[in-house]
């Protein structure tokens, strides 16, 4: 009985301390768990989200402005320093619809993803997203394959 008193009403066992101790842990993961990954993606998203040009040598660009203002059915393109330009090699068109290679793979351009507006820079771009899931494109912009 005096076990009974001294363990606050529960009989008191070896491995009393180690469970509510555990279970302490288990519920500090339940919170923190969730509130990490929150801020790891974003993070992850700010910096997609960041136009680049850590060096500034798109800064006097004649073509910057035009860049900035770059859009397609996803959104803005961000600016030349986020694009990648692609070889005439890299990418093409069939039935309508493009398609560029990215380090040695084909990904289909979503119709959206094209730049509609006239190519003031004469070469095809392209403006990926890599994430975990692979890789989509958010802006593609045609050259005039020369």
């Amino acid at each position: 009985m005096t076990d009974r008193i001294e363990a606050g009403g529960r009989l008191a066992g070896p491995d009393d301390d180690s469970e509510t101790l555990a279970g302490h842990r288990r519920s500090r993961m339940r919170v923190y768990l969730p509130l990490g990954l929150v801020v790891l993606v974003s993070v992850a998203a700010a910096q997609l989200a960041q136009a680049r040009d850590p060096d500034g040598r798109y800064a006097n660009s004649p073509l910057k402005e035009w860049f900035d203002g770059l859009r397609s059915g996803k959104g803005p393109c961000c600016s030349d320093a986020d694009g990648t330009a692609v070889s005439d090699v890299d990418w093409e068109s069939k039935d309508g619809h493009y398609r560029v290679r990215l380090e040695g793979i084909w990904i289909d351009v979503p119709d959206e993803a094209v730049v509609t507006e006239p190519n003031r820079a004469g070469r095809a771009m392209v403006w990926p997203i890599k994430s975990y899931m692979g890789v989509t494109i958010r802006c593609f912009m045609p050259g005039s394959m020369t």
